[in-house]
């Protein structure tokens, strides 16, 4: 049992209409307390999105998708979000908004290997 890490984490969403509460899974936040360890991956398919949502920017999407990425891996450049203790980074990242870009609810687990988990997840889920 000493192998397993508990790691919590959340699937982005990208919700073009938020009033109709309709979105695409298109990546995962994780983060483990113990490995200090918190990454964000996602893909989003273009072609998907649009032929949900043809009115969408997915350019605009995509740059939010990789801010998120940005703050995760606690970049400074990506401004004072980034520069929070990684837990605090995580709970801003998974805190309820109304935006195009949103998250799921936070869901814990155990792993080995979070970065590994973070791939398996992500395969699981998204792709």
């Amino acid at each position: 049992m000493q192998d397993n890490h508990l790691f919590e984490y959340a699937i982005i969403r990208v919700v073009p209409r938020v009033e109709r509460e309709e979105f695409l899974n298109v990546g995962v936040i994780l983060y483990c307390k113990t490995q200090q360890f918190l990454q964000t991956i996602f893909t989003l398919d273009e072609s998907r999105l649009l032929a949900l949502y043809p009115e969408v920017e997915s350019k605009e999407v995509e740059m939010h998708l990789k801010a998120l990425e940005q703050i995760s891996l606690g970049n400074p450049e990506s401004g004072p979000i980034a520069c929070l203790d990684i837990a605090s980074r995580f709970r801003w990242l998974t805190a309820k908004r109304s935006t195009v870009v949103q998250t799921s609810g936070v869901h814990p687990g155990l792993c080995k290997d979070a970065s590994e988990t973070l791939i398996r997840l992500h395969k699981d889920l998204i792709l």
